[in-house]
């Protein structure tokens, strides 16, 4: 359970790395993807390590494998700044993920789609539930 102080501090920390990746990174793997995305940042309890969860939209995953390089090689330059920014006698570590929550997103639309298909290729409509089979009729207790 996260304290009011922490969540506010995640979501400066997050706000403050949205910005300075497009304005002061200036790595070109960074800015190599179509879409690179702070999606969530969790501190741990003694606000010493954020882990900084990252989104990544490439046409390839060499680029965005590169570019979540060019985020941890640049982790010692935001360090400070964001420290400044936020008011924070020590600047937390940053560690930058890619988040799992997009490739899950992902899984559970294919598994739809093929659960569609499925549905289609049976005769049914797909999102119409079956009705339930009619149950037996029970036999009088004696």
């Amino acid at each position: 359970m996260s304290s009011a102080r922490q969540a506010r501090v995640e979501h400066g920390i997050r706000e403050a790395l949205t910005e300075m990746i497009a304005s002061d990174v200036r790595d070109p793997r960074v800015h190599a993807p179509t879409v690179l995305t702070i999606s969530k940042v969790e501190l741990n309890v003694d606000l010493s390590v954020a882990r900084c969860y990252v989104s990544i939209v490439a046409s390839d995953d060499a680029i965005a494998d590169a570019a979540l390089e060019g985020l941890q090689k640049a982790a010692g330059f935001l360090r400070g700044p964001i420290g400044r920014r936020l008011s924070l006698q020590h600047a937390p570590e940053l560690r930058f993920l890619v988040d799992p929550s997009i490739d899950i997103a992902d899984k559970l639309a294919q598994i739809l789609r093929e659960d569609e298909e499925k549905a289609r290729a049976a005769g049914r409509v797909p999102g119409e539930a079956q009705p339930a089979p009619a149950a037996p009729p029970e036999e009088p207790k004696k």
